[in-house]
């Protein structure tokens, strides 16, 4: 019970955290909207300013692999439920994963409504706009987890769509196109969705409103459709396709290798998270996010004039190789018995310490960076970036060092906040927002020994200071995540009945 009010109050003071924020931007759209005039450069900040809601709302879940709450569709296909009604309720279910732009779009909506030289009726057209994006959210949703239902196909869709998503940076890096700026210079064209909220808002007449009203049209039949099709899609069937028999062989072989170096039962427990996690759709899917999102976010801030001799473009290896870790840290470091669920019964069943599992699933999380990394340079490489030696040294000592202070933080956040995790499922259903909140919080106090020797290298200039301090810091962690080991084995043993009830807990209709 106290484990469970701590994360009750956790997540509370989280998500009011990032909530707040949100609510802050809200005030301020409504400050602004109510000062405006109502002329043409209105329209086309409205026209704008929408399009960046569109975009948010649709991208950001894709971006997080976070879906927000919704229905478990195996779970009520047996009740006598109309079709129509597990559609509404997945709509409202859809505003869980929305609650940012809804703020936005009603700060936006008091400050029109405030605005005295617009019609006051001219904020309703923003109702229509958000039903449109709640409809193309639940059909975009619905056609997605058909897509990553399908074996080794939701990789190669999901990076197609996180490489669509970050388009943004490769303009910031390689400079906007013309045809972009012209767009963004001028009103949108009058059928697009959000160019027509704009002009009905602004008192644009009839044709506005009937554009939108298209609109809302296509997205309610384009989401009940695809939502018609997810209630006749066998997704274990679709999960279930036999892969490739060559790359099948070739894991195989290589989950073998920790044999060759422990011995059981450590040896047998590694092999076992290896294979776990090469078969878990949601760790691969992280997995390429961090070597193609994260390449491509951390671009524009490598370059910092034509000798590109800026911090960011000389540490850029090391940077990208951190966000890598930060991503993979939600699947191997912080829950990492989540894959387990109720299996993880067997543990206390097997002739072995707990001490062991932890080392085993922290192993295996070591080696998963180290694969990361080794992909993140291999692209590097590819594409002719400029790198030597000593920036992939540095960028493997700096990621494994700070690794030592995740893990030690992991390991006693696994243990004692432990919850069951789907590993077919490649969405995360919970909001990722209040989950990459904390993270801003508690990476930056984990990573200050390893700042510090960025620190003293700036200071003293010396290459020397740099590698003594990060070494003295790789010491530090190697103490805490031993005494984290001890603590957490302690913890499981401790409070057996609590963390095997918590990973054994079943899911309702609604998954969040």
């Amino acid at each position: 019970m106290r484990g469970r009010g701590a994360r009750t109050t956790i997540a509370v003071s989280l998500g009011t955290v990032w909530y707040g924020l949100w609510a802050f931007g809200s005030i301020l759209a409504a400050l602004l909207l109510a000062g405006a005039p109502a002329d043409e450069r209105l329209e086309r900040l409205l026209a704008h300013g929408l399009l960046g809601v569109c975009l948010y709302w649709q991208l950001i879940p894709i971006l997080t692999a976070s879906s927000g709450a919704s229905l478990d569709l195996r779970l009520l296909l047996p009740y006598p439920v109309p079709r129509r009604r597990l559609f509404a309720f997945e709509v409202l279910l859809r505003t869980t994963g929305s609650m940012e732009m809804l703020l936005v779009l009603a700060g936006g909506a008091v400050g029109l409504l405030a605005n005295p030289s617009l019609a006051w009726w001219g904020a309703a057209a923003l109702l229509p706009f958000a039903a449109m994006n709640l409809f193309a959210a639940v059909g975009l949703l619905q056609l997605l987890s058909r897509l990553l239902a399908r074996r080794y196909a939701r990789e190669a869709v999901f990076l197609a769509l996180v490489i669509l998503a970050a388009l943004p940076q490769l303009f910031l890096f390689f400079g906007t196109p013309g045809p972009l700026l012209a767009y963004l210079e001028s009103v949108p064209a009058p059928w697009l969705p959000w160019s027509a909220a704009a002009g009905a808002i602004t008192g644009g007449g009839a044709t506005p409103w009937a554009v939108l009203g298209a609109w809302l049209a296509l997205a309610l039949v384009f989401g009940r459709r695809q939502f018609e099709r997810s209630l006749r899609f066998d997704f274990a069937a679709a999960g279930g396709r036999a892969g490739s028999r060559f790359l099948a062989a070739r894991l195989d072989r290589l989950s073998r290798f920790p044999s060759l170096v422990f011995s059981d039962p450590l040896a047998a427990l590694l092999e076992k998270e290896l294979r776990s996690l090469a078969r878990s759709p949601r760790f691969r899917v992280v997995a390429i996010m961090g070597f193609t999102f994260g390449l491509i976010i951390w671009l524009p801030l490598a370059v910092q004039g034509p000798d590109r001799a800026g911090f960011f473009a000389r540490h850029y290896l090391t940077f990208v190789s951190l966000y890598a870790l930060l991503l993979l840290g939600e699947v191997s470091f912080w829950n990492s018995f989540g894959f387990d669920r109720a299996a993880a019964r067997w543990y206390y069943l097997l002739p072995a310490e707990l001490a062991p599992v932890l080392a085993a699933k922290n192993i295996a999380a070591v080696a998963a960076v180290c694969a990361e990394l080794a992909a993140i340079a291999t692209v590097c490489t590819l594409l002719r970036m400029p790198l030597s030696a000593d920036r992939v040294l540095e960028a493997y000592a700096v990621t494994l060092v700070l690794s030592l202070y995740v893990l030690a933080g992991g390991n006693l956040a696994s243990s004692r906040y432990p919850r069951p995790v789907n590993p077919r499922q490649a969405w995360r259903n919970a909001s990722g927002g209040r989950f990459q909140a904390m993270l801003l919080f508690l990476y930056p106090v984990l990573a200050a020994p390893v700042g510090l020797a960025f620190l003293g290298r700036y200071l003293f200039d010396s290459e020397a200071v740099f590698w003594a301090a990060l070494a003295a810091a790789a010491v530090l962690g190697g103490v805490a995540y031993r005494a984290s080991l001890q603590s957490a084995s302690a913890m499981l043993v401790r409070e057996r009945e609590r963390f095997l009830e918590a990973l054994a807990a079943g899911t309702g209709p609604i998954r969040t």
